[in-house]
């Protein structure tokens, strides 16, 4: 009964594991949608990552970058637009990455 308890509480937060991703809620016009951010058209059922780095398909996008966290205090995270990643490097140095121990999304 336990492990049935313990199944169903961990069902319960599946939602949880997608917080990062929303449905578009855009109608597909023909055989193409437009993605809401870019306003380009893509092919129904295809994938694409638009300029504010989420990876979208007609019905919905989710975030296409994690942050990290559980980095040193002497450390920073910086966003970089081009790559859709964070940097984490040395306050005092940025050309010395940094380790984390841990990122959430994605």
């Amino acid at each position: 009964m336990k492990c049935l308890a313990l199944a169903l509480l961990l069902c319960a937060q599946l939602h949880l594991l997608h917080g990062a991703c929303y449905m578009t809620g855009v109608l597909p016009v023909g055989t193409h949608c437009q993605d809401a951010v870019d306003k380009t058209w893509h092919a129904i059922g295809s994938k694409w990552r638009n300029s504010a780095c989420e990876d979208c398909t007609c019905t919905g996008c989710c975030q296409g970058y994690s942050t990290p966290v559980g980095f040193p205090d002497d450390c920073m995270k910086e966003f970089d637009n081009e790559k859709c990643e964070y940097k984490v490097f040395k306050k005092t140095d940025p050309t010395q990455a940094c380790p984390f121990f841990a990122s959430v999304g994605k």
